[in-house]
């Protein structure tokens, strides 16, 4: 039984995505639907959090827009992500980033990776 079920969980991982870690900054190419017409709409953020693993993944990303924080939580293996784009490499000794909801301007930064 668990073998079905590893068999279809392979078939539903993605293997074109770009590999990122906790403390990058990404941009996530997200498809949207409006009526009958689809268009691509970019969201820019750090990565603060990847949980699970295999075909049940999910990843973090938080933004400031306009002084307040958003946070979006995507499957990694989602058919609505077009492509992940990498802007900076982070350097970070954390395994999740939630410190950073606290924080605010150039104390929300992660150093860049060398």
């Amino acid at each position: 039984m668990a073998n079905i079920i590893d068999i279809i969980n392979k078939e539903q991982e993605r293997t074109n995505l770009t590999a990122f870690k906790i403390g990058d900054s990404i941009k996530v190419w997200v498809r949207i639907k409006e009526g009958d017409k689809s268009r691509l709409q970019a969201f820019e953020g750090t990565v603060i959090a990847r949980k699970n693993g295999s075909s049940n993944e999910t990843f973090t990303v938080r933004k400031l827009s306009s002084g307040v924080g958003v946070e979006k939580t995507w499957p990694l293996h989602s058919p609505v992500i077009d492509h992940i784009d990498i802007t900076r490499a982070g350097r970070v000794r954390r395994a999740k980033l939630y410190y950073l909801r606290g924080l605010t301007g150039k104390a929300a930064k992660v150093k860049a990776a060398l």
